[in-house]
């Protein structure tokens, strides 16, 4: 009982990052599979992520192992504590009260927000910031508007601005945002942005069930033996009525 009330805990922060409408969500055609991808992702989530949200519901080790990288390498370049040892959770030390303070609330445990908020809206989300010099950092988001977050990925991406159209509600012209674009000053171009995205997205879904390649596989060979055990069943119930009629 105690496990599940953990659990809830858990994911009622990541509740908090959910906001808005009906705003349309690009696929994100991730591949948990892909296990350059994988590595590519933890990186990019320790280096730009890692500083505000936590993965506290998986260990160093268990994701080194995962996800292919030797212990000497996670240890060298994903851990950044030296006192932390590689079989410990995967917490950062920012004080909760001061990110409160800073972010107007503390920034959530990441572990299942892959689950909560799906993989496809992470993936718009980040994609999706761009500047606003009326927010606190900046930066505002179409899929979360009045964020709190500033937008940390930026030098990678560049500047995004918003692109914006005209339309005429009831003989009122709003102005509606219809794209993002980069100035074209970060260290990637479009296609680079949106594959390191993707390869953050991937990283957090494993995150969030480390096992779900393993529970799918498993689930074909469980199809396999009911309907394996369904034929002797039935040829069973054929033998053992055949002489009552």
């Amino acid at each position: 009982m105690k496990k599940w009330i953990v659990i809830l805990f858990a994911m009622l922060p990541s509740l908090v990052m959910a906001a808005g409408g009906n705003v349309h969500l690009d696929k994100a055609e991730n591949d948990l599979t892909d296990q350059a991808s994988l590595q590519r992702g933890a990186k990019l989530f320790m280096n730009y992520c890692f500083g505000c949200h936590s993965t506290q519901y998986q260990r160093y080790e268990r994701v080194a192992t995962d996800l292919g990288i030797p212990a000497d390498l996670m240890k060298e370049n994903l851990i950044f504590n030296p006192t932390t040892k590689i079989g410990e959770l995967m917490e950062n030390a920012i004080p909760e009260k001061s990110a409160a303070k800073w972010f107007g609330a503390p920034p959530p445990d990441l572990t299942l927000v892959a689950r909560v908020r799906g993989a496809d809206w992470l993936y718009t989300y980040l994609r999706s910031f761009y500047a606003d010099s009326s927010r606190p950092f900046g930066v505002n988001n179409i899929v979360f508007p009045s964020v709190g977050m500033p937008h940390v990925l930026e030098e990678l991406q560049g500047t995004p601005e918003a692109i914006f159209d005209t339309h005429v509600v009831d003989g009122k012209e709003h102005q509606v945002i219809v794209g993002i674009k980069s100035k074209g000053n970060g260290e990637l171009s479009s296609g680079e942005y949106d594959q390191a995205v993707l390869d953050i997205v991937n990283f957090l879904e494993y995150s969030a069930e480390p096992v779900k390649l393993e529970r799918q596989a498993m689930g074909w060979w469980v199809f396999a033996f009911l309907l394996v055990l369904t034929i002797v069943v039935v040829a069973l119930k054929k033998e053992y009525w055949r002489d009552v009629h």
